[in-house]
């Protein structure tokens, strides 16, 4: 697990990015995809975003990042999760519950037996 996502309708969106700014203490820059901002949180390797959405009401979900992404996402299915979408570096899931995810293509070398889980 890399990351909180929290996901807001355009309505609060500035709003929310405020009070997140503030609670974590965190600048939550803009970053590379339209409709993001985030920071890793101090200390940490672990990170917070927030996104706008263009539809549906807030909520939040997580990220899993990995170094293969076909096998983590074929890793999920056989625990039960279900594919939704492929956007741009990441695969959006369903959890068996119907929660949302996403499973993210990482840099190379990004994971190393110190900070990452191996299934084999």
């Amino acid at each position: 697990m890399y990351a909180v996502v929290i996901d807001v309708p355009p309505a609060v969106h500035d709003r929310e990015l405020e009070f997140w700014r503030a609670a974590s203490g965190e600048p939550l820059e803009a970053l590379r995809y339209p409709g993001y901002h985030g920071a890793e949180l101090h200390g940490q390797q672990f990170a917070l975003l927030i996104q706008r959405l263009g539809e549906g009401p807030a909520r939040v979900h997580v990220d899993i990042h990995t170094d293969d992404l076909e096998a983590e996402v074929a890793r999920l299915e056989g625990l039960g999760a279900q594919r939704v979408e492929r956007v741009h570096r990441w695969q959006i899931m369903r959890d068996p519950a119907g929660l949302p995810f996403c499973v993210v293509q990482d840099k190379p070398g990004t994971l190393t037996a110190d900070n990452a889980s191996r299934w084999d």
